[in-house]
This record gives C-alpha cells, sequence and structure tokens, in this order.
C-alpha cells in the first residue's frame, strides 16, 4: 500500500511543480530536491525466464470463490504474482504481466474478502497501461466497505498517478480536469477517515492548487501546518502557493516563519530565491549562505550563491565562489562563462579572454564563450580576429539546408549583430551592410533589428541619403511598424523635411499609452532643430503617459537633454540624477551626466565617477571612451586620457568632437601638427555631417585652432629652414 502511496505523491508533486515552475520558489524546490525517480518495485532475483513453474492449468482448474479463505493458497499464488510482475518488469514481457494478473485472481479465488489483493491487482492493471480495469477493481473494494481507508487510499492513488504519468493514460478513463475532481473526492474522504495524517492535508491541498482554488488549498496546508508545524512539505507547498498567486513577500514571510535552527537547506534556498524575486539581494544572500553551510556540496546553493553575490555587483566574492565551483568540477563550461562575464566586468580583458577561450576548449560549440570571444577581442581592438570568432560561430550555428527555428534565430541574429558592429567600428561600412541584409532576410523582428543595424551605419558614414532609402524600404515593407515609422521620421527631419517627418509621427497618435513613445520623438526631432518650445510641448504631453519606471526614465533623460542643450545645467543635473535614482546602471545618462561635468564645469572626480562607470558597462563605445580621455585631459593627466581618446578616434572615427579633442591633447602635449591633422579632420567631418548636428560655434573654435597651428607651424618651418641655411 506504502508503494502505491508514494509513488502517487511523487506524482503529483511533479504535476504542482510543473504547474507552478514560472514561481522563484517552485523553481528553488527544483534545484535542492534531487531528481531520482525511484522504482515502483525492489529489483527482481536474478532467474530466468523458465525457473518458475507455470500456474497456468491451477488457473483453469480454480474452483469458485471458497466460503472460508484458503490463505496458504492465497499466499502461494501471491508470491508467484508478486514474481512474474518483477519479471515482466525485469524482461519487458506481456506474457509475463498476464500470468501475474491470472495469480492475483488465483489468490483472490482463495482469499476474495482481502483488499490487500485486491489493491495489488489493481496496481498491476495500473502499471500495465489497463487504467479502467484499475479503477473499476478498486471501486469494488470501496462498494463492498465505504468506510474502507486502504481501498480508498489505492483508488486516489491511482488518480494521483494518472495525473503525473508523461503519457496521456489518464484519458481512457476521464479529462485531466475530472481526474483531478475524483482525486479529491477520493482524498476528502480520505482526510475525513484519517483526520490527523499530514500528508492527507497535504496531498489535497496540491490537487487544490493544480485546480486553481486558492482557498481552499491554503485551508488544508494551514491544517497540515497545525499538525505538524516545522514540516518542510507544508511550509514549502504554503510558499509555492503565495509564490503561484502573485504574492512574494508572503511567501517569503512563510519560510522565514521557520525558526533558523529549524530550517533547512532547502527551505533556505526557497527563501533565497523569494528574496531574490523581492530584489532583496543583500537577505538572498544570506539566505543561500546558510544553505551552502548545511549543505557545502549541493551544486545548485554554490551557483544560485555566487549569480546573486554577481547580481549584487560583489565581483570579488562572486569570483571566488565560480572558481571554486570550478575546481570542483574543471568541465562546466557555463561556470567558465560566468568567471569570464566577472573578469570582463572588472575590466580584466585579458584574462577574460584566456577564460573564454578555455571554455571553448571544452566545448568548441559554447554559443556563449564565442559570443565572449569575439567581444573581448573587440574590446581589445584586436578587430581580425573578433571578426574571424564571430565568423566561426556563425559557422558553428548554421544549416546546410538554410531552415532555422526561432530560437536558432535569435542565437544567429546576436552573432550577426555583432559582426556588423565591429564592421562598423572598422569603417567596413559595405561590410556591415551585407550583414545586416542576412538580418532582415531572417524575417519579422530579426528584421526590424537589421534595418534598424542599416541606417545606423550609412548614418555613421554620413551617407544619409541610402540612410532614409532603407528607411523609406523598411516602412514599405512594414507599413504597420510603429518603430520603423519612427525611425523614418527622425531621418527625415535630420535632413530637413521637418514637415513630413513631424506629419509622419503624428500619424502614429492614437490615444493611448503608446503615445508616450511618439512624443518622444517629436520633442527629439523638434531639439535637433532648436525649436525648443516645441520640443518642451511634446514632452509635457509624454510625461503623463509615463506609468513604467523605464518610461519615467526615458522622460526624464529627454527633459535632462533638452535642458543641457539650452544650457539649463542645473536642470539637466536634477533631471540626470532622477534618472539613475531609477537605473543606476543606465550608461548613457551616466556618460551624458559626466561629460557636461567634466566639460561645463569644474567637478572633475564627480565626471570621472560616472564616465568611468559608464565605460565598464559598454567599453567599446566610442562615445564613453572619448568622454573619458576627455575628463582625463580635464584633469591634466595627459597618458590616459591619450589612451582613451586614441581608442574613441578607432571606433568613432566619423564623429568630429572625437578627432577635436585628440588634436587638443596633441597640442597641450607639443605635437602641434598632429594637432593640426586631427582639427583638420574634425572640419571634414563636421562638412559631411547632417545640419543637425552641425553647431556652427564649435566649428568655428576649430577652425581657428586649425588656423593657429598652421601659423605656428609656418613660422617653426621657417626658423628650421633658416637655420639649415
Amino acid at each position: 500500500m506504502n508503494r502505491v502511496n508514494n509513488q502517487a505523491l511523487r506524482s503529483l508533486r511533479a504535476l504542482v511543480l510543473g504547474a507552478l515552475v514560472t514561481t522563484g520558489i517552485c523553481a528553488a524546490a527544483q534545484a535542492t530536491t534531487p531528481s531520482t525517480t525511484a522504482p515502483a518495485h525492489s529489483p527482481a532475483p536474478k532467474q530466468t525466464p523458465d525457473a518458475i513453474t507455470t500456474s497456468a492449468a491451477a488457473a483453469k482448474s480454480a474452483t469458485p470463490s471458497l466460503t472460508t479463505p484458503d490463505r496458504a493458497s492465497s499466499y502461494y499464488h501471491a508470491a508467484l504474482a508478486h514474481t512474474y510482475e518483477e519479471m515482466a518488469t525485469n524482461y519487458g514481457r506481456q506474457d509475463y504481466a498476464t500470468r501475474a494478473e491470472e495469480e492475483f485472481k488465483l489468490a483472490l479465488n482463495a482469499d476474495p474478502q482481502s483488499p490487500e489483493l485486491a489493491a495489488q491487482l489493481a496496481e498491476l492493471y495500473f502499471r500495465t497501461g489497463r487504467i479502467r480495469q484499475a479503477i473499476e477493481t478498486a471501486q469494488a473494494i470501496v462498494q463492498k466497505d465505504p468506510n474502507n481507508l486502504d481501498a480508498h487510499k489505492v483508488l486516489g492513488s491511482i488518480y494521483l498517478r494518472s495525473l503525473g504519468e508523461q503519457q496521456n493514460a489518464a484519458s481512457q478513463v476521464a479529462p485531466a480536469e475530472q481526474m483531478v475532481d475524483l482525486a479529491i473526492e477520493e482524498y476528502s474522504k480520505i482526510a475525513a477517515l484519517e483526520p490527523n495524517n499530514v500528508e492527507n492535508h497535504l496531498v489535497l491541498g496540491q490537487l487544490y492548487t493544480v485546480k486553481h482554488d486558492a482557498t481552499k488549498a491554503e485551508s488544508e496546508f494551514q491544517t497540515a501546518r497545525s499538525l505538524e508545524p516545522s514540516s518542510e512539505d507544508v511550509v514549502m507547498s504554503l510558499a509555492r502557493l503565495y509564490a503561484q498567486n502573485g504574492d512574494p513577500q508572503r511567501s517569503a514571510d512563510m519560510l522565514a516563519s521557520v525558526p533558523q535552527d529549524q530550517r533547512t537547506p532547502q527551505i533556505e534556498f526557497a527563501l533565497g530565491a523569494t528574496y531574490e524575486q523581492l530584489k532583496e539581494r543583500g537577505k538572498a544572500i544570506a539566505a543561500y549562505q546558510s544553505a551552502a553551510k548545511m549543505d557545502p556540496g549541493n551544486v545548485n546553493v554554490n551557483r544560485a550563491l555566487a549569480q546573486a553575490l554577481l547580481a549584487d555587483n560583489q565581483l570579488d566574492a562572486a569570483l571566488k565562489q565560480f572558481q571554486d565551483m570550478a575546481t570542483a568540477n574543471p568541465q562546466d563550461v557555463n561556470t567558465l562563462n560566468r568567471i569570464c562575464e566577472i573578469q570582463r566586468r572588472m575590466g580584466k580583458y585579458d584574462d577574460a579572454l584566456a577564460t573564454a577561450r578555455a571554455a571553448l576548449a571544452k566545448d568548441p560549440n559554447s554559443l556563449e564563450a564565442g559570443y565572449n570571444e569575439g567581444l573581448l577581442l573587440d574590446v581589445l581592438g584586436r578587430y581580425d580576429e573578433s571578426i574571424a570568432a564571430y565568423k566561426q560561430m556563425l559557422d558553428v550555428t548554421s544549416h546546410a539546408n538554410g531552415a532555422y527555428t526561432q530560437e536558432e534565430k535569435a542565437n544567429r541574429s546576436v552573432f550577426l549583430e555583432r559582426l556588423a558592429a565591429v564592421y562598423q567600428e572598422n569603417n567596413k561600412t559595405q561590410d556591415a551592410i551585407a550583414t545586416y541584409q542576412k538580418l532582415i532576410a531572417m524575417g519579422s523582428e530579426f528584421a526590424k533589428r537589421g534595418y534598424q543595424g542599416e541606417v545606423d551605419t550609412y548614418r555613421d558614414a554620413k551617407m544619409f541619403n541610402e540612410a532614409t532609402a532603407a528607411c523609406r524600404k523598411a516602412v514599405a515593407e512594414n507599413p504597420n511598424d510603429r518603430d520603423l515609422k519612427l525611425l523614418l521620421a527622425w531621418e527625415l527631419g535630420d535632413t530637413g523635411k521637418l514637415d513630413e517627418a513631424i506629419s509622419i509621427a503624428r500619424s502614429l497618435l492614437n490615444g493611448t499609452s503608446a503615445d508616450m513613445d511618439v512624443y518622444l520623438q517629436i520633442s527629439q526631432i523638434e531639439a535637433r532643430q532648436h525649436h525648443w518650445k516645441e520640443a518642451e510641448q511634446a514632452l509635457e504631453k509624454a510625461a503623463p503617459l509615463a506609468t513604467k519606471k523605464e518610461d519615467k526614465a526615458n522622460v526624464l533623460f529627454q527633459q535632462g537633454s533638452l535642458a543641457e542643450q539650452q544650457k539649463h545645467l542645473d536642470q539637466a543635473e536634477q533631471d540626470f540624477r532622477k534618472v539613475l535614482d531609477i537605473d543606476p546602471n543606465n550608461a548613457i545618462t551616466l556618460n551624458n551626466l559626466g561629460f557636461m561635468l567634466a566639460d561645463k564645469t569644474n567637478r572633475y572626480a564627480d565626471a570621472l565617477k560616472y564616465i568611468r562607470k559608464a565605460v565598464d558597462l559598454e567599453p567599446m563605445n566610442g562615445a564613453y571612451l572619448d568622454s573619458l580621455g576627455w575628463v582625463y585631459f580635464k584633469l591634466g593627466d595627459y597618458e590616459p586620457a591619450e589612451e582613451y581618446l586614441r581608442k574613441a578616434v578607432e571606433r568613432s572615427g566619423t564623429d568630429p568632437t572625437v578627432h577635436d579633442h585628440l588634436g587638443d591633447l596633441y597640442e597641450k602635449t607639443g605635437r602641434i601638427r598632429l594637432a593640426a591633422s586631427q582639427w583638420q579632420i574634425s572640419l571634414q567631418e563636421f562638412s559631411k555631417s547632417a545640419p543637425a548636428d552641425v553647431d556652427s560655434a564649435e566649428v568655428a573654435k576649430v577652425q581657428k585652432k586649425l588656423e593657429s597651428a598652421r601659423t605656428r607651424l609656418a613660422k617653426q618651418d621657417s626658423v628650421l629652414n633658416g637655420v639649415a641655411k
């Protein structure tokens, strides 16, 4: 009887876990519970199929049920039935299962009132897929004795196990929902007959959970808890129920209510997962650490602790945790990938590259390791190697027939975008465009990203007509895509077609919260034309529509940018800081605030802090590298200033401001000829830029510096020529 019930309970728990798989508490339970499934029977003794004499003749000559039970005969046939049942399992032969059934029937003929034998026959029917016979046999027991607890448990277990079967065996009898109802009916009777059994209430609560009746589920779990307050199963079940119903705080409170000295590793692990869901990282780390102390060899606990430390930006502690895991299991590529990520975030790019390559050596098909290798080679300025690495991963993910699943397309799209970005950084415009067109050919959202990348590439190359044409083509192929229409509006505004740009944008307004993005785009288009009033009016309409944190951050960023452009520095700083209160890792805000402080004030220490963090987040962004070089220049620290400004020129060679800054550095360090060369390039890039990107005052400053440098160089050359004569 216990054999049936234990397996049934496992099946039900698997079903409940499947229903709750999206909750953190459920993931925690799965991660800390060994995923072994106990066999339904003990291993059969080693014997050949012919080792047992057939009882077919005995079955044919069996007499009708005896008035007085023949226990000896019943025991004999029951023993044979169990042996045949085990042989059927070991050898996979249906004839042995048939013989087991015959022997059970003979045993029942000898002792017809035995509920144990009837239950064993019912279980045999279930194990051989004869669900209807299994249920009918168990129901017959209940009909004879409605209060037979064992019979109800057998019948309830069959319903539970039917629910948990991988194959749809239950459909032979009833739909899954009806089977849940039948199981609830049986376990309600079981709980009434055996009210002080914790497991009965636990199973009944889990059944109500499957039925999405949270009130009754909680009632049963609470009853179970009153019987056994420290039961891990009960506490975990209540916590899962609260998590499923969208109340992670109550889930955490339930787990935390268990006294510290009574908590198991599973409870601590679940508590850590729940605290992570609540964004309480300190508490999550403490819970994981407690679980790790109690179960130091549990890989899932150690990994969760390491991930929590990483999420909390405790890079040194996270690195040590992952390195310990790598020592324990050197073949774990996922752990190496996490170590690589940490080393990259710490700025240890050479170490990170070595780790990525170690991961690839163990698994050449690891997409994450391949991505990391290409990314790190790009960060280190080894562009040709980066291109080769991304091409290799595209080869790894390719199919000769060109047919890909959505997941495979998603993976390939990442490598295509990174490959195109490296081409773009190297001013290999046509290679970048060709790569983005491969993304476009993938269709749906991939095509949209491909068009956006294509437009950005043309813009960087100052090929504005081509950028606009690409936008028009994208919109023609995707006439209902708002984002692509807004992108076209932006391009038209930059090329002087303001009326058409605003008209396209306004045509997208539909009186919903989606209008926020439209108003933000209109504001930016107007601001680039220095139409400050119109830009502010559009922002005022966008602000009330921003209900999510990220939307509020976007509006505040635009407000700050607009204030900065109008030289309202205090207001700009206030808005930028509000963005960082919402999202401390907003890289563009960190950069813009830092550059404003470095360029317009003397608060260089504050500027360095913000820009340094932006570069750590996006080490390949040419604009951020330029900002970092510029703040070092302002601090008079010329060696790192030159390092970062030169990197910025490598990655943003078409940006006139970057060349201007490098020219200033060269001039300050006495290299006038190099300075003049950079200022000349700056003026050339200004001349090719979109009108909205050109500040005539800035152009005049660069022109003046270039003329001054040429005068100084002419004098130097004159002196040198005179000395030579």
